[in-house]
């Protein structure tokens, strides 16, 4: 047990001078990732409290943050239903089951899918326009997902978790012969955009058991680079860590029936500045849960709120989140999670 200690007292350590280290550069990257679907945040939980998944989450759906989260689940097996309401008509439906294994360790699978509804699809053509109309399409994106989290002492757990990601662009027409559309030797012939790539995210988490101090660090969609056409691209990488705490607990304890929880999380993505979020968790009587954010750092992300429900019905725990997200100049997000714990 001494071991165990020091050791994840060590790799904490470890995770947070690699994290504290300064920026080589102040240049501002963007647009150097592709598969941005896997980026959106999932768990009306999580986004309630400002976007803060990495350390907090105890159920199926620490998959989608923090695959070391999932080995706390609070019973044998938990599922996890998601849908989110976002801008555009841009919807992301999602699950998690993560089942208990005898003791020793936690297996999760996921699923995400984006519902992007129709697009009107067009190609240049030698008309008056300019152009002419194709058919409508749909473009397809997925993730499958197989998570393994252990703890290792009541304390410090990991996780890896594997993912498989799948993006389908649609087609597009491609001119081999000719130079322009009225060329009278112009052929053209259609090409399909679709990639499929895997992943990998790992993350840690350590609970002091103490005050409500629970602190996470995640690595997030490490893989190769692919491509359409020329310039190649990864997947969008990033790493996280987080800290709470309850700070009522240090001179004015609340009582058993009130938990009272704040903390932040950044996030390092490959491709922009460091974000970061800030959560308040306040629950009553592991009921009701009021939960207030900020997403810093974001072209339009801002303010969220969430609430929560759980309890228990006929000797199963049902739970049930809402968030709001403020989005900018779009209109608002709402997420929706519904959670079974057997």
């Amino acid at each position: 047990m001494h071991i165990n200690r020091t050791l994840s007292i060590a790799l904490i350590a470890l995770v947070i001078i690699l994290l504290s280290a300064p920026a080589q550069s102040d240049i501002i990257k963007k647009g150097q990732v592709g598969f941005r679907f896997l980026e959106n945040p999932i768990s009306a939980e999580a986004v309630g409290r400002g976007g803060m998944g990495v350390s907090l989450l105890r159920n199926a759906n620490a998959a989608f943050w923090n695959p070391a989260g999932v080995s706390w689940i609070e019973s044998q097996m938990d599922l996890r239903l998601n849908h989110t309401n976002g801008i555009a008509d841009i919807n992301v439906n999602s699950a998690a089951f993560a089942v208990q294994l005898g003791g020793f360790a936690v297996m999760a699978a996921d699923l995400v899918m984006m519902d992007y509804g129709d697009f009107y699809g067009t190609r240049r053509a030698n008309n008056a326009l300019g152009f002419e109309d194709t058919e409508t399409f749909s473009p397809q994106a997925y993730a499958l997902g197989l998570t393994f989290s252990q703890k290792v002492s009541d304390r410090f757990s990991y996780g890896v978790r594997v993912k498989y990601a799948h993006q389908d662009l649609g087609s597009t027409w491609i001119g081999v012969t000719g130079k322009d559309v009225d060329d009278p030797e112009l052929v053209m012939e259609q090409k399909e955009y679709a990639l499929s790539e895997p992943a990998i995210d790992v993350g840690a988490v350590y609970d002091f058991l103490a005050h409500g101090i629970r602190f996470g660090a995640a690595i997030q969609n490490f893989s190769r680079e692919i491509r359409y056409e020329d310039e190649k691209f990864p997947l969008p990488f990033a790493v996280s860590f987080s800290l709470t705490v309850d700070p009522f607990s240090f001179f004015n304890p609340l009582g058993d029936e009130h938990r009272f929880l704040v903390g932040f999380e950044t996030r390092h993505p490959r491709d922009f500045q460091e974000k970061v979020q800030f959560g308040i968790d306040y629950t009553y009587l592991n009921l009701l849960m009021v939960r207030l954010g900020y997403m810093g750092n974001f072209d339009e992300r801002g303010l969220t709120a969430g609430l929560g429900v759980h309890k228990k019905f006929q000797g199963q725990r049902v739970f049930f989140d809402y968030a709001y997200q403020d989005f900018g100049v779009f209109n608002a997000v709402h997420l929706f999670s519904f959670g079974l714990g057997l």
